[in-house]
Formats: C-alpha cells, sequence, structure tokens
C-alpha cells in the first residue's frame, strides 16, 4: 500500500499523489514535495481509520466540485483562446540573409555602376567585385572604393582586365567562389545599328567572360545582358553545354520588358505598380516581346482595343530610350534596376526562398530551343522552366510571330557556338 502522512493542516492522513492533488491549485510541485516532507508518517490504526474517512471524504467531495467548476468553464477559456489565437496572426518562418559573392562584369558602364550600387545594398551579397577593362573611363578600384562607404555588410574590390587579351588572366581571383556573375559588359546600340551588326561585336566580349566563368566558377550563374540577348544567350549556352557544363546556368535577363509593362500599365489603369505582374515571353528584342496582359488583374482591365498599341509600346520602349538619348547611350538606370532586380530574386532562391521571374534560357514549352516565360529561381538557379499558361486571341496571334522572328535570332546565336568552343 502506499505511504499515508498526516496533514498538519487538518489532521488527516493521505497519500502522496492525494496530497498533491489537493494543493496542485495552489502551490507549485517542488513547494508541495517540501510540504510533503515535513508530514509525519501516520500510524495504521482502526480508531486514526475510522476518524478521518470522513474527513478523507469531505476533501475528496470539495475535490470534486473544484474539478467540475473547472470543467464547467473550459469550453469558454478555450473558445477565449481560440478567439485571441485567430487575432494574432501566425509568425512567418525566418530565413538568415545570404553571404553571396557577386562579380558585375562591366561594372564601370552606364549599366555596370547603377546595378553595381543596387546589388551593393542587397542584404544577400557578401562579397561584391567590379571588373572591367583598362579602357574603361572609370577604374574598377575607384567604384569599388566609393561603393564601400554604404552602410552594408558587403566588401567592394574591383578588378582590371586588359583590352584585347583574354578575360580568363585577369580573373581567377574575381571569379573564384562566386555565385553570380552579372554581365552588363558589351557595347550600347546606336542608332541605326541593328542587332545582327551589334552581335558580331559583343558575342566575342560575351565569350571571354563566360571562358573564364566556365574556368573559375562553373557552378555560379551567369545573368546575360549583353545585347543581342536573343543571339547571345543561345551562344553562350551551347558552348557550356560543349563544354560539358549546364546551359541553365546561362540565363538572359529579360527583366525590363516585364518592368515595363507592369509600368505602362499601371499607368493606363491608375493601379499601384508595384502590385502589377504582367509576364512577357518570347525574346527580349522588338516584335518577339510578347507581354501577356490577360495573366495580369490589372492588365485584364485594358480595353480590347488598346492592348495592341500597349503591346508595341513594350516592344519599342528600348528605341525609344535609344531615340531620346540622341545616340549617346540606350537604356541604363532602368535596366541596372531591372538587371539588379532579377539578381536579388536569383540570390533569393539561392538562399531557399524560391521566386518566380521571367527569363529568357533553354526552354522546351514551345518549338524553339531558347524562349523568355516564367522560371521558378531555387537552390540552383533555374529548377522549374514554367508553361505559357492560357493566351487570349490577340496573344495567340502575336506568339506566331514571335516564334517566326526568334527563330532567326536564335540560329544566329546557334551558329556561333557551332564555330567556336571555350578553351
Amino acid at each position: 500500500m502506499a505511504e499515508r502522512r498526516v496533514d498538519p493542516e487538518d489532521g488527516a492522513t493521505y497519500t502522496w499523489d492525494e496530497l498533491s492533488q489537493f494543493y496542485n491549485r495552489k502551490y507549485k510541485k517542488k513547494e508541495i514535495e517540501a510540504y510533503w516532507e515535513t508530514c509525519k508518517p501516520a500510524k495504521r490504526t482502526r480508531k486514526a481509520k475510522a476518524e478521518e474517512e470522513p474527513k478523507a471524504k469531505a476533501k475528496s467531495k470539495a475535490k470534486a466540485k473544484v474539478k467540475a467548476k473547472a470543467e464547467a468553464a473550459e469550453p469558454k477559456a478555450k473558445a477565449k483562446v481560440k478567439a485571441k489565437a485567430k487575432a494574432v496572426p501566425k509568425a512567418k518562418e525566418t530565413k538568415p540573409s545570404g553571404n553571396f559573392k557577386v562579380v558585375v562584369c562591366g561594372g564601370c558602364g552606364g549599366i555596370g555602376q547603377p546595378m553595381a550600387l543596387l546589388m551593393a545594398m542587397d542584404k544577400n551579397v557578401k562579397e561584391l567585385c567590379i571588373y572591367d577593362l583598362d579602357i574603361s573611363p572609370m577604374p574598377p578600384a575607384g567604384v569599388a572604393q566609393d561603393l564601400i562607404h554604404l552602410e552594408r555588410k558587403c566588401s567592394v574590390k574591383g578588378y582590371v582586365g586588359k583590352v584585347n587579351e583574354p578575360p580568363v588572366n585577369f580573373m581567377e581571383e574575381c571569379l573564384t567562389g562566386c555565385h553570380l556573375v552579372l554581365i552588363p559588359a558589351g557595347l550600347p546600340r546606336k542608332p541605326g545599328q541593328t542587332r545582327d551588326d551589334l552581335f558580331k561585336i559583343n558575342a566575342d566580349i560575351a565569350k571571354g567572360i563566360v571562358e573564364a566563368c566556365a574556368k573559375y566558377c562553373p557552378e555560379a550563374i551567369l545573368a546575360m545582358i549583353v545585347n543581342p540577348v536573343n543571339s547571345i544567350v543561345p551562344a553562350m549556352a551551347e558552348l557550356y553545354k560543349k563544354k560539358g557544363l549546364d546551359p541553365l546556368k546561362i540565363i538572359g535577363v529579360s527583366t525590363l520588358d516585364v518592368v515595363r509593362a507592369n509600368k505602362f500599365v499601371a499607368e493606363e489603369t491608375n493601379k499601384n505598380p508595384n502590385y502589377i505582374s504582367v509576364p512577357v515571353i518570347g525574346g527580349h528584342a522588338g516584335a518577339t516581346i510578347l507581354p501577356v496582359f490577360s495573366q495580369d488583374k490589372a492588365g485584364k482591365l485594358l480595353p480590347a482595343e488598346k492592348v495592341p498599341d500597349m503591346d508595341k509600346h513594350v516592344q519599342d520602349a528600348g528605341t525609344d530610350v535609344v531615340n531620346a538619348k540622341n545616340g549617346k547611350g540606350s537604356a541604363t538606370l532602368s535596366m541596372a534596376y531591372a538587371g539588379a532586380r532579377f539578381g536579388s530574386a536569383i540570390l533569393s532562391g539561392l538562399s531557399g526562398r524560391k521566386r518566380t521571374e521571367c527569363a529568357y534560357c533553354a526552354s522546351t514549352v514551345t518549338d524553339l530551343p531558347y524562349f523568355a516565360q516564367k522560371v521558378v529561381l531555387g537552390a540552383t538557379g533555374i529548377e522549374k522552366v514554367l508553361p505559357l499558361g492560357e493566351l487570349n486571341e490577340h496573344e495567340t496571334k502575336r506568339l506566331e510571330e514571335v516564334k517566326t522572328q526568334l527563330k532567326g535570332e536564335i540560329d544566329t546565336g546557334l551558329a556561333y557556338a557551332v564555330a567556336n568552343s571555350l578553351a
């Protein structure tokens, strides 16, 4: 039988279980244990049993009343707790910021400098490298020294390459351990210059940088902003493939088309552009740019008769900037913003926060090998290329026009890859 002890308060005897249950609403367990030690062991006599029986019954009834009262109040208490829980939103799981190394190639140019500024402000960037040639009007070390004063955690360093010499000779330290390479290098398009003319110049520039990346950071994501993107990306991705590397590491940044479409829809519908997300598919040049207004809530509000003009407005936005600058440049600040936005999305994906963006890359969603569409950015870069979704009559018709022009531009890039190889 369980040991019984005398409770000095009423003189009755109790087991440990009985005593602890009686006092558990008044005192903490440690206090009850200490009190139990002060209670003297009970002498088991018939008389004592007879005397303590009524008291034990009375205490048992009291406990029963307390228990019944508690059970009656329990549903109300639970209801209050439930209501309170609904009122307080569930805290979102927080993940630590990434500590990534980012390189901006062409970091002293019109796109490179503002893009480097924006990337230096990104919480996921621990180390930022600025690379450019010795003919740049601004030395990379100067840009780096300027940016290092920002109130951010990242360190910044500049690296110089020599013109007409392979970048692989100068980029080992710059690229080693790199996670993301943003490449706005190359010459801008001038008025009257075709994208094919520009390709002949910029393809070799891009190839030199891609060659260095293949050697020093083959797992890094290469975000290509070198025009013409429609031809440069297929060329570089195929060269990566020939080298035995993942062609999906080469991504064309078409984010500026999305940014423009969002802004133009916002102006037309008087909505906040921060809550507009118009997918832009196809390519990143002229008629290959196809904004899918029907897949956005605000975009759907555009009157049908205005859609063709808005479509054309997005297509020609780059040319509008070139003309407005009178041949002295192309879209630099808006491109820097769009490139940094895409770069931040890549870093978020690498750190475990998946993002969905439009990008131009190797694709099987159409019969063309390269296409711009929504992609899921994750821990390895592009984790999934998403289908185009439902298109309305105008968009379906335009898609055929997109594919006709885009095919020729892709073929230009594929031909370059056949004729060249990475060292």
